[in-house]
């Protein structure tokens, strides 16, 4: 019985809290496959009579569109390639030589607001001319993804056995030649998990881009955001270009949750 009302408590809690967002992005969807007229019609339409795919024609044939995601894949792409190159060797230092108040540090900078970073870094791009370009957003989105890869490869290389790479060391190995050819495979589960969320949190960022990106150098979220006026607001267009911007992320989090997950709670039973 006590069983029973557990799964029964935990599937209430599910769609509570599942509910409204698989609500929201259905209505996004039914929005985004409406003409205006029926968008604007009350009481709302959620399921059209005919079917309008010209709002994601015009996002796609958009002329900035094709740039703006360029941007985006360039800005992730790039932030997520250096947070793995400082990340993970970081991540296996500090598991290694038991830092914990270094991993205290990589949390607190974690959990830190970006905002705190903006203002001073805003300054620094100013003054060395950067603004405008890309180079600003790539920096800025290291202070997003650095911490995440690092804290999630302590968990990670706390839990890798030390025989390996003990017996790796008495054969001669040097403490390179062990990182490199006895951690990192074990751990490759790891740097999937740490690059899969570093897609994800890059991707979605918001605040960096609009303040650091020039007209040339937006990037998705803040396109998405610019199709918001105040004289005229279409919202097929608008929802079907912030499902564009939302797939792929959307995806990558559905095919990988089950590495999402192993790679939040690795460690947590240390």
């Amino acid at each position: 019985m006590r069983d029973f009302l557990n799964k029964l408590g935990l599937t209430f809690a599910f769609i509570v809290i599942v509910s409204p967002a698989v609500l929201f992005f259905l209505w996004m969807l039914s929005l985004s496959l409406k003409f205006e007229i029926d968008n604007a019609s009350y009481p709302p339409v959620f399921i059209p009579e005919r079917i309008n795919w010209g709002n994601y024609a015009a996002v796609i044939e958009s002329k900035r569109f094709m740039t703006y995601f360029f941007n985006t894949l360039i800005v992730t792409g790039s932030a997520t390639l250096f947070a793995l190159i400082i990340g993970v060797p970081a991540g296996y230092g500090i598991a290694r030589m038991r830092a914990r108040k270094s991993a205290i540090v990589i949390l607190i900078a974690r959990i830190t607001p970006g905002l705190s970073y903006l203002i001073p870094l805003f300054l620094l791009f100013q003054w060395l001319g950067l603004l405008g370009t890309l180079w600003p957003q790539i920096i800025i989105h290291l202070v997003v993804t650095v911490p995440i890869v690092i804290w999630i490869m302590i968990g990670y290389f706390e839990t890798t056995p030390m025989e390996l790479e003990e017996s790796a060391i008495i054969d001669g190995a040097t403490r390179w030649q062990v990182f490199r050819h006895v951690a990192l495979p074990i751990a490759r589960s790891g740097i999937a998990v740490a690059f899969i969320l570093s897609v994800i949190f890059s991707w979605n960022n918001f605040v960096f881009g609009i303040v650091l990106a020039g007209r040339e150098t937006r990037t998705l979220p803040v396109a998405v955001y610019n199709m918001i006026s105040f004289d005229q607001l279409s919202w097929g267009p608008l929802a079907a270009a912030a499902l564009i911007v939302t797939l792929p992320v959307l995806l990558l989090t559905m095919f990988a949750q089950r590495q999402i997950v192993a790679g939040l709670t690795a460690g947590a039973v240390k």
